[in-house]
């Protein structure tokens, strides 16, 4: 019966996403679809699977890992304030803390009148569990939306974030006090003290880790695992829960900085195989048929459902201090999803003998319904605003016959092109043939933050004067520009200032190389020359950052046959692409294809999510 129960969950685990793109179920989260199969095939439904050793300890691996990576979702990046945010317009930080501050808020309030009613008699637990957010889940929608990158899905975001580590923490300290263990709480800080040791003694070796690593050794896994099981032995000795050891693991992992790939394949072993084993197991130990005959559970479950709700309704009012009503009120619903925590929450406080299995399973099935229901509101009520498709911001520095043409040549579809001087003369020249055309006193840091062009994609430095332009750019790094152009106009083939600027990641444009260059390309590929400089088709380039189309084949993309892929740049190396290359993360595509077509393709493929 082992060997059997053991089958029927691996195949439940393969059939249920087939079944799910079969019938084009995307409003419910797969981890809720999994739960509902185990309720089918466990003690609720038709009782197949038996709960044994085997699945237990795979199940255990699985909730682990869950919380591993939804250490490893956090972007940390997301908490450093950014100087370009508006005074007047509350950061996604901001908003975000007092989000969650309101929700619990809101969670102690109606968790006391849970016990003073008589419905559930621990309110410490119960705040533990209404201010819990699904940051998995979470994740899943926004990045199904594509908004994950934009202010609206950073501000969810983070407050999933912020919804998944304190209740983390409460949790931990919850279990702590009540298996009489009050006098080693002080024993967290070696949890916490061993993560930070551990992070700063593999934050160099990781560098080197991934430059050694090859198929038969895969060191990044090993250690993440390594990282895994030291945190989660270490959170066991000090009386703390395995799963806060997991979740500190894939914070550190997070911090060493992982290559995309790695992430990937960490989320393959976990999501491919241990945690839909957990997620079905907790389906298959639920007794609906018990929880049912219960009319005080039957009385509880929708209170429940209301309360993780009602919980959730805080941050819809702070999210319309800078957003939409529409949109507030769908992440408001958004933040009420809540599973990941909850499942595990319920599991300890079970072991604690401080809530029955009725309570147990009240509270776990009143967190699927609001698991299925909240994505769908959060689909159906959620609009895309201008913000949500905002260009890609370039700035150019300098009024001339070069930044001119260029400000009225790049398409408006894809960028939102700023010009910029420091001479009132090319400011009166240019100023009715540039739409976005700037004058300030002087190029620095702050007169950059000040005008609110210190957070672009794109700066170009293209003074005719190369001092100025080392200057320009050297300001530009300050402000904390990711990518960078200075125009040299000497034909010095040794310029110090200029080789320290390529040093420090600026790219360098030299007219005298452009022009040998063009010169060259039309006596040897006078073809290439003009399919750059044509009308009907282009050369183009784009980063692939939408996780919709990495670890897809080429030809398995929609929009394959409108364009062709001449050569793909990963990692500063050259691929020749086929029908079967995988496409990766950051790979940039060097692609021709007809204009009419380019912008969607290039839309699509670029937008983070």
């Amino acid at each position: 019966m082992t060997q059997l129960s053991m089958f029927i969950v691996v195949l439940a685990a393969l059939v249920i996403p087939i079944m799910m793109a079969r019938f084009k179920v995307t409003s419910v989260p797969t981890a809720v679809a999994e739960i509902v199969v185990g309720i089918i095939l466990g003690k609720t439904g038709f009782n197949l699977v038996q709960q044994n050793s085997t699945l237990s300890l795979l199940s255990e691996m699985g909730v682990i890992l869950l919380m591993f990576l939804s250490g490893m979702e956090i972007d940390f990046s997301l908490f450093k304030a950014k100087p370009s945010e508006d005074d007047n317009q509350a950061s996604p930080v901001k908003l975000a803390s007092l989000a969650f501050a309101g929700i619990l808020v809101v969670a102690t309030i109606l968790s006391f009148a849970l016990k003073y009613t008589g419905l559930f008699p621990d309110p410490l637990l119960a705040i533990i569990l209404f201010s819990t957010i699904a940051l998995g889940v979470v994740i899943a929608t926004l990045k199904e939306k594509e908004i994950l990158s934009k202010p609206m899905g950073q501000t969810i975001l983070l407050t999933a974030v912020l919804g998944e580590v304190v209740p983390m923490f409460g949790l931990t300290v919850y279990a702590t006090l009540n298996g009489g263990n009050a006098s080693r709480l002080w024993l967290l800080v070696l949890l916490l003290l061993a993560a930070i040791i551990l992070l700063y003694r593999f934050k160099q070796p990781f560098i080197w880790f991934n430059k050694i690593t090859k198929a038969t050794t895969q060191l990044d896994i090993r250690l993440a695992f390594f990282l895994i099981f030291t945190l989660v032995i270490i959170a066991e000795q000090v009386g703390a829960e395995t799963i806060l050891g997991s979740f500190l693991a894939g914070m550190v992992m997070k911090l060493l900085e992982p290559h995309e790939s790695t992430a990937e394949k960490l989320t393959s072993i976990g999501y491919g195989f241990f945690i839909p084993i957990f997620f079905i197991m907790t389906g298959v130990k639920l007794n609906l048929r018990e929880l049912f005959a219960n009319p005080q559970a039957l009385m509880l479950i929708p209170i429940l459902v209301a309360c993780f709700f009602i919980a959730k309704l805080v941050p819809i009012l702070v999210y319309r201090t800078r957003f939409s009503n529409r949109n507030s009120m769908a992440g408001g619903f958004l933040t009420a999803t809540t599973i990941t925590l909850v499942l595990p929450s319920v599991q300890v406080a079970q072991s604690l003998q401080v809530i029955t299995n009725t309570q147990a399973g009240a509270f776990i099935l009143a967190a699927v319904l609001v698991c299925i229901f909240a994505p769908i509101i959060f689909n159906s009520v959620y609009k895309l605003s201008k913000e949500d498709l905002i260009k890609q911001r370039v700035v150019l520095i300098g009024a001339n016959m070069i930044t001119v043409p260029i400000a009225q040549q790049l398409s408006n579809e894809w960028y939102e092109v700023h010009v910029v001087t420091t001479v009132e003369k090319n400011y009166k020249t240019y100023n009715s043939e540039v739409k976005n055309l700037v004058l300030l006193p002087e190029i620095s840091k702050e007169s950059l933050t000040k005008a609110g062009l210190n957070d672009v994609d794109i700066l170009a430095a293209c003074y005719l004067d190369d001092e100025q332009n080392y200057e320009f750019a050297q300001a530009a790094l300050q402000s904390g520009i990711k990518r960078i152009i200075a125009f040299q106009n000497s034909r010095a083939v040794n310029n110090e200032r200029m080789d320290q600027l390529v040093a420090q990641g600026v790219e360098i444009f030299n007219a005298f190389n452009v022009e040998t260059s063009v010169l060259r390309a039309l006596i040897e590929s006078p073809s290439v020359m003009q399919m750059l400089t044509g009308t009907e088709t282009g050369l183009y380039e784009v980063r692939v950052v939408n996780h919709r189309f990495t670890g897809r084949q080429l030809m398995e993309l929609p929009f394959i046959d409108k364009i062709t892929v001449s050569r793909i740049r990963r990692r500063n190396h050259w691929i020749d692409p086929h029908g079967t290359t995988v496409l990766e993360y950051n790979d940039r595509l060097i692609f021709t294809g007809k204009k009419e077509d380019v912008n969607t393709i290039r839309q699509q493929l670029r937008k983070a999510n």
